[in-house]
This record gives C-alpha cells, structure tokens and sequence, in this order.
C-alpha cells in the first residue's frame, strides 16, 4: 500500500484530508438514505449502497484507494442512471476519485497499517 501513495500526509494537509473524507462520508450517507428512501428503481439503491459503504471505508481510512474508486464509479453511475439535472453525484464522485488519488492522509486506518514505520536498533 505504501508504494501506491507517495506519502502519508501530516499536519495541515493530513487534517485537510481528513476533513475532506469526513464531508465525503456526509454527502455520501445523506444522499445514499434520501436515494434508498425515495427511489423504487434498483440500480440506484444498489449504486447508493455501494458508495455509502465505501464512504464509511473512506471516514475510517480503510483501503483507501479502493473506497474511491468505488465511490468514483458509483456516483457516475447514479448520475448516469438517475435523469434529475443535479450535479451533486459528479461533485461526489471527484471527490472520491482526489482521495483515491491523494491518499488517505496520517489520520488514517490506512497510515497506521501501511505508513511509514520507524525502525529501532535492536541493540538498545
């Protein structure tokens, strides 16, 4: 996983990350419940389901770059499928696809796995 992200963001960036898969996770959710709810056509509750369970991958940090990638292709998908004017599922879904892009920031389930780990001398 480490050869995938050139690094693990700290700091303000990894904060910036961090907020930016929390506001994902958000839309995410909040759209997923609104489709599922309101919408009797099964390809957009399938499609939702898939972006709000990687969404909840993404809040945790958790394979990163798959969540993004499946939130990518599921919100073109629901934009695709659904004939409404909104743009809401492509704001979403460049969303996922700069997180998978980025990486999932120091703040992560991801960085605690597969970041950076200091090596102590087995000497001392």
């Amino acid at each position: 996983m480490q050869r995938l992200f050139s690094t693990f963001a700290e700091g303000w960036p990894g904060a910036g990350l961090f907020l930016q898969r929390v506001l994902t996770t958000m839309l995410l959710l909040c759209c997923g419940i609104t489709h599922f709810l309101e919408t009797a056509r099964l390809g957009l509750s399938i499609a939702s389901v898939i972006a709000a369970v990687a969404g909840v991958f993404l809040l945790l940090g958790l394979w990163t770059l798959i969540a993004g990638i499946a939130i990518a292709i599921a919100e073109v998908w629901i934009f695709l499928a659904w004939s409404g004017s909104s743009l809401t599922p492509i704001m979403v879904a460049g969303l996922g696809a700069t997180v998978a892009m980025i990486g999932p920031g120091m703040w992560s389930i991801d960085a605690k796995l597969y970041g950076r780990k200091l090596l102590e001398d087995p000497r001392y």
